[in-house]
């Protein structure tokens, strides 16, 4: 037997049942599950950048839970239920895809032959028709605020970008970048720590300027190093334990030379 989306919706209604439904999934609000759709997003993320393809399906079917949470609860509210998303879904799609859907209906489908670059300038020009329908005119409208703040700064600087506001080249972003480390030098030199930690936001903002003209996901870069650290980090913590000693009776050179160590391994 194959369960459908039906059944997931029916099994959503079940858990939500006032009189026999599951008492932690009744005591949920949309504020209350966010976090755990923000875990289950990152666990995609992690599945794919591992290329963990055996447990994707099972982390993508976490991940649309959270979508039939949210519509249940809204649909207990009478403000909408799935179907009303899918299909408002459907119809944004189809308006932002003309050159595959010239007549604004699934049953036109057909692709126009278009470059990426002219699929790219039609999205936001869409977009900002959508926004303007909204009565949000400004370029950064509508960015949320709870993306992760280095993909939120990219998202603010594709935006800028699209009308002009960005540097020419990827040297104007290295010049920007030192200029940051020098003003980052000198407020550490004065002992100004407030001002300190708003030229390392400065510096952060710009080195996602930096990934974004190399067209380079920050977020992503980030995870990778992470991951990074502690593969090379364990392989230390392994040495150390191998040594029969405890960090404090080690010289930061002996660590250091693991470390490097575990960098020649490739780790």
């Amino acid at each position: 037997m194959s369960y459908s989306l039906d059944d997931l919706i029916r099994l959503m209604d079940a858990l939500r049942e006032p009189d026999s439904g599951c008492p932690w999934d009744l005591q949920q609000t949309f504020a209350s599950i966010v976090p755990h759709t923000l875990e289950e997003a990152y666990e995609v993320a992690d599945c794919i950048e591992r290329e963990d393809w055996e447990h994707l399906r099972d982390e993508l079917g976490d991940l649309l839970f959270q979508v039939v949470f949210y519509a249940r609860l809204a649909d207990e509210q009478g403000w909408f239920d799935l179907h009303r998303i899918i299909d408002q879904l459907v119809t944004k799609l189809i308006r932002r895809h003309p050159h595959v859907f010239p007549n604004g209906s699934l049953n036109s489908a057909g692709v126009d032959a278009i470059a990426v670059e002219q699929v790219n300038r039609n999205w936001e020009t869409i977009k900002q028709q959508e926004r303007e329908a909204k009565s949000r005119t400004g370029v950064l409208d509508d960015i949320p605020v709870g993306l992760p703040a280095l993909s939120r700064a990219a998202k603010l600087q594709r935006r800028a970008a699209r009308v002009g506001f960005d540097w020419p080249d990827t040297q104007g972003v290295l010049d920007k970048i030192e200029e940051e480390i020098a003003e980052l030098r000198e407020a550490l030199a004065k002992g100004d720590l407030d001002n300190a930690r708003e030229e390392i936001g400065d510096l952060l903002f710009a080195q996602v300027n930096l990934a974004r003209h190399l067209e380079i996901d920050p977020e992503q870069a980030v995870r990778h190093t992470n991951a990074k650290f502690e593969r090379r980090f364990r392989h230390v913590e392994s040495r150390v334990a191998d040594s029969g000693q405890v960090w404090e009776q080690l010289s930061l050179d002996q660590l250091d030379h693991w470390w490097e160590e575990a960098k020649q391994k490739g780790l």
